[in-house]
């Protein structure tokens, strides 16, 4: 990590806010805005080892950018922890992905994961992905936190 970025996790992730704001301010293009969180995520927080996107396409999830290992490709809605946010349109805050039934395991260093979906209107166009190497990496800071970033994606 950065020694730019805070350790505090509020403060992390207010700080992200602002930066997240100043990279994607009148920025018309997804793909370029997703790329750049992804970069901006891979660098702020500790203890990842994979963050990114995936998009819809039909009825699967689609490998969007990210920073990482290289990743599953197609994820079938449904499937996984990715698949299961988009079914439910819900956040997936999982502390151990091994006990998470229908695992998808890209990278077999993952442990924990947290799955924001991402919307357009009511229509869920994708998900911010992160994995940790640890076990219970993600808490409800983070929950809130992540799902702040993904509410200035979905404004723009």
């Amino acid at each position: 990590m950065n020694n730019a970025y805070p350790t505090e996790k509020e403060a992390l992730y207010r700080l992200l806010r602002v930066r997240l704001k100043g990279l994607t301010d009148g920025v018309p293009y997804l793909i370029s805005n997703l790329a750049n969180t992804s970069a901006l995520l891979w660098e702020a927080l500790t203890d990842i080892n994979w963050a990114g996107f995936y998009l819809m396409q039909e009825d699967r999830l689609v490998l969007g950018p990210f920073q990482g290992r290289p990743a599953c490709v197609e994820i079938p809605v449904g499937k996984g922890v990715c698949g299961t946010a988009v079914e439910r349109d819900e956040i997936m805050l999982v502390k151990n992905v091994h006990e998470f039934p229908g695992h998808i395991a890209c990278d077999s260093a993952s442990n924990s994961e947290i799955v924001i979906p991402m919307h357009k209107g009511d229509t869920v166009i994708g998900v911010l992905d992160i994995d940790s190497p640890s076990f219970a990496r993600f808490d409800e800071e983070d929950k809130e936190g992540l799902a702040g970033l993904v509410k200035i994606l979905e404004a723009l």
